[in-house]
C-alpha cells in the first residue's frame, strides 16, 4: 500500500519514479543526520541541493528585494499542504520548487537543553507523534519524532534545527524567523551570524522595543515589526532603526488606505497577513483575484496559508 501511494504521489507531482525515490531517499538521509552538528547540517543540505533540479537562478536576499520590491508571497509556517507539514525543510523545498522568489516564514522554539528548532506550538501534540511541552525535552529525545501534516497524518519528515534551516535557506529563499516566547533573541541572532545569513534571514518582532533590541544586537538584520496601529507607527517613527531595515506587519485584516500611505511616507515596506479570515474569504468566494486588490491598496508582501494560489495570481500579472 505504501509503495502504491508513493507511485501515485510521484505521478501527481509529474516526477519519474526514479527521481522521486532518489529525492525521498536524500530527504530521509538528510533528516537522519542533520541534527548531529553544524558541519553535518551543511554537508547534508548541500547534498540535497545538488540533487534538486529546480533551484533559484540567483541568491535571494532582502537587499535585492528592497532594490526592486515586486509583490512577494510569504509562506506562513513554511507553506504546509497535504503530505507536507508546517515548519519542515521538505515543505520549504516544495514551495521554492514552485515559487522561485518567496519568503519562508517559520517558528523558532527552544528545547530543555537550549537547542533551537522549528516548532510553532508550545507543545508537541498537534504537529508531532509525541506530546508535552517542547521545553520539557532535550533535543536527543525529539530528533527521531515524525511530523504530522495539517490533516493529522503522519509524515516521514522530522523536526529541523534552526542551524539546518539557515544552511538550507542560503541562495534558495528569504526567511522570516518568528522567535517564540522564551527564546532569547541573542541566541537566534548568533545563529544567523554563524551562517552569514543576515542577507536572507529576518527576525519577526511584535514590539518596537524588541525590534530596537534586535537592531542593536546586529544592525544588518532585517526586522519585521507590528505596524497595525497609529501608536505603533509613532513608535516606529521615533525609533532609531533604519526604515530600510524594517518590514511593517499591518495585521490580519486589511487596514485603511491612509494607513498604508503613512507607512509609505515612513519608507517602510508592508506585510499584510491574509492567513486566517482573508484567506478563508477568498476560498469561500472562489475569487483569488482579491489578493491583487490587497497589493494594489498597498501591501508589498502577502503572508498567507495559500502561498501557491497567491503566487499563481501574482505571477499571472507579470
Amino acid at each position: 500500500m505504501l509503495i502504491l501511494c508513493l507511485l501515485e504521489y510521484a505521478n501527481y507531482r509529474g516526477m519519474s519514479i526514479k527521481k522521486y525515490v532518489l529525492i525521498l531517499f536524500l530527504n530521509s538521509g538528510f533528516l537522519m543526520s542533520c541534527q548531529s552538528s553544524n558541519q553535518e547540517n551543511t554537508t547534508e543540505v548541500d547534498a540535497l541541493n545538488d540533487e534538486k533540479e529546480v533551484v533559484t537562478e540567483v541568491a535571494l536576499s532582502f537587499e535585492q528585494w528592497f532594490s526592486n520590491p515586486k509583490p512577494l508571497v510569504s509562506a506562513h509556517r513554511g507553506g504546509p499542504y497535504a503530505d507536507f507539514p508546517e515548519n519542515a525543510l521538505e515543505t520549504f523545498q516544495n514551495i521554492v520548487d514552485q515559487i522561485p522568489s518567496v519568503i519562508i516564514e517559520c517558528d523558532v522554539s527552544m528545547t530543555k537543553d537550549s537547542v533551537l528548532l522549528l516548532m510553532h506550538d508550545k507543545t508537541l501534540d498537534r504537529t508531532t507523534t509525541s506530546t508535552g511541552n517542547v521545553s520539557d525535552y532535550n533535543f536527543e529525545e525529539l530528533k527521531n519524532l515524525f511530523l504530522l501534516d495539517n490533516q493529522g497524518d503522519t509524515t516521514v519528515f522530522k523536526i529541523p534545527t534552526l542551524d539546518a534551516t539557515l544552511s538550507w535557506g542560503k541562495g534558495k529563499a528569504m526567511l522570516t524567523l518568528d522567535v517564540k516566547r522564551g527564546v532569547p533573541f541573542e541566541r537566534v541572532i548568533s545563529a544567523i551570524e554563524s551562517y552569514n545569513a543576515t542577507s536572507y534571514a529576518a527576525v519577526i518582532t511584535y514590539r518596537v522595543e524588541d525590534a530596537e533590541l534586535v537592531n542593536k544586537l546586529n544592525p544588518d538584520i532585517v526586522i519585521s515589526v507590528s505596524a497595525g496601529s497609529d501608536e505603533a507607527l509613532e513608535r516606529i517613527n521615533i525609533s532609531r532603526i533604519p526604515k530600510e531595515k524594517l518590514l511593517g506587519f499591518v495585521g490580519t485584516s486589511e487596514p485603511k488606505l491612509s494607513h498604508y500611505e503613512k507607512l509609505k511616507k515612513l519608507g517602510v515596506k508592508t506585510i499584510l497577513g491574509t492567513l486566517g479570515n482573508l484567506d478563508k474569504s477568498a476560498v469561500s468566494k472562489g475569487d483569488d483575484n482579491i489578493y491583487l486588490n490587497y497589493i494594489k491598496n498597498g501591501a508589498n508582501i502577502i503572508a498567507t496559508d495559500r502561498p501557491l494560489e497567491v503566487a499563481s495570481v501574482i505571477s499571472a500579472t507579470d
